[in-house]
């Protein structure tokens, strides 16, 4: 029996619902990046931003590719970038009102 289309969209924004794989996607949308570039500017453990590379690149939100000892990653499309501006706009307009996270949100915005 196939999967609704509402169950894919579900399972689909369940994998974004990660803290750590947000991150990197936004990281991401300035370019492919090496893993090591990746953990200086999450700062989590090793094992566990492996772990959630792992659920992106396993969905084909993310491709990987190895040079030697290097893996690097970058968004497998445009759409990402897309709907993670889509998201930051829809956060924008739930936040007012919310001015500490709305400021960071604003600052976020500035270094793209």
């Amino acid at each position: 029996m196939p999967v609704p289309l509402y169950e894919a969209k579900a399972e689909f924004f369940r994998m974004l619902g990660h803290p750590v794989r947000i991150r990197v996607l936004e990281l991401l949308q300035d370019g492919p990046k090496p893993v090591r570039e990746l953990l200086a500017a999450i700062e989590v453990e090793p094992s566990s931003l492996s772990q959630q590379l792992a659920v992106l690149r396993r969905s084909g939100i993310v491709t990987a590719t190895r040079t030697g000892s290097t893996v690097v990653y970058e968004l497998a499309g445009g759409d990402v970038a897309d709907l993670l501006a889509a998201a930051r706009r829809i956060l924008a307009t739930l936040l007012t009102g919310r001015q500490d996270l709305l400021e960071e949100l604003r600052e976020t915005d500035a270094t793209r």
